[in-house]
């Protein structure tokens, strides 16, 4: 594949991705969110991986992180984007107690659920069910540093949409965000 075929395949998977996530997140009132989903992957650093890496059924920036043992453009990505848990890690006061997960807002974890679901439609294409979220998050769920709080909630919600569907799950999840406020 030349860099223009990859150049065009990675903007339509990004299009595509931020297209999903925003109708999602429109479900659960989160229009700012939806609309603004994912735009520093336009950012030349990250747009750049993206086209050096692309393959179509993953994240370029795993391919960069393969190869170099660290991603440039995830790096970038995390620190601009907080639906990503990675954002909220931070030195915990206890510096004993080294890096942590702080718990992140409602609505951030909202935006993670639905862009984990958008990611697993967009690279798994007819071979996604509904416990494909759930499944991907498995592979590496014992390694993440993330709030408990936070940990437990996504779980719940990529457990739900697995064993009762999507539209239960956004359901509750439109409940906690309107009704409860909280987590």
């Amino acid at each position: 594949m030349n860099r223009l075929q990859a150049a065009v395949g990675h903007f339509k998977t990004i299009k595509e991705h931020r297209r999903v996530v925003r109708q999602e997140c429109f479900k659960l009132g989160l229009y700012y969110q939806g609309l603004t989903h994912d735009l520093s992957k336009y950012s030349p650093i990250e747009f750049r991986t993206g086209v050096l890496y692309y393959q179509g059924d993953r994240s370029p920036n795993a391919a960069e992180w393969e190869e170099k043992g660290y991603s440039l453009a995830w790096l970038h990505h995390k620190g601009r984007n907080m639906h990503h848990f990675e954002f909220w890690q931070d030195i915990a006061l206890d510096k004993s107690q080294g890096i942590i997960g702080n718990k992140m807002p409602l609505r951030y974890v909202a935006e993670m659920y639905c862009d984990r679901l958008a990611a697993c439609k967009i690279y798994q294409k007819d071979k996604y069910t509904q416990w494909s979220p759930w499944n991907y998050y498995c592979q590496s769920a014992k390694y993440l540093t993330i709030h408990p709080d936070t940990r437990r909630l996504l779980e719940k919600l990529l457990y739900m949409t697995g064993k009762y569907g999507e539209e239960k799950t956004f359901r509750y999840l439109r409940y906690l965000l309107k009704v409860k406020k909280s987590y």
